[in-house]
């Protein structure tokens, strides 16, 4: 009669061990979505840094009156480049993404606040190669809301499966926490 309880016991255990890999690997396999979806959403946020280090290039000899909001710009993106290389290590952790907001946020205002200078000035309205930057900034701009929209969606995923019963405790153990959206 022990010999069956002995058998149930070594069952309870493999199935215990086989859905402790299972959930472990979807936890895994969830995180790193968060990081394919980061690496699009990073390639439109470096392609947005570089459109406005080519803007602050050709309005920098243009606009000599704006140097205030030039240099705004300029330190706007310098934060965003830091803060995404920090997030690129570790495109899950809630503090890193969190500070990505705040600084992406910030970029975005300031290179705004650039397109609206410009629209301002008709001679550089008239200009082809400001004119073209504006366009392809204004192209990634959408490019990155689709990409952001990709991201939030895998950290929903993510943290979902990481906020399930009994998976909550399994990835409590191995030191798995929520992630953060934008």
């Amino acid at each position: 009669m022990s010999a069956g309880w002995e058998l149930w016991l070594w069952v309870l255990g493999a199935l215990l061990l086989f859905w402790g890999i299972g959930a472990y690997n979807r936890v895994m396999l969830l995180r790193n979505e968060i990081g394919k979806a980061f690496a699009q959403l990073d390639d439109a946020l470096t392609r947005r840094t570089e459109q406005g280090e080519a803007l602050l290039l050709l309005l920098r000899e243009r606009l000599p009156s704006e140097q205030a909001s030039l240099d705004a710009l300029a330190t706007a993106q310098a934060e965003a480049k830091t803060t995404a290389q920090a997030v690129r290590v570790r495109p899950y952790a809630a503090d890193p993404i969190a500070q990505l907001a705040v600084t992406s946020a910030v970029h975005g205002a300031a290179l705004t606040r650039m397109v609206s200078l410009v629209e301002h000035h008709s001679e550089l309205v008239s200009d082809a190669a400001v004119s073209t930057v504006i366009d392809e900034l204004k192209l990634i701009d959408r490019q990155r809301a689709f990409a952001r929209q990709f991201f939030n969606q895998a950290v929903h995923n993510y943290n979902d499966a990481v906020r399930q019963f009994p998976t909550r405790v399994l990835v409590s153990f191995f030191g798995f926490s929520e992630s953060r959206s934008l």
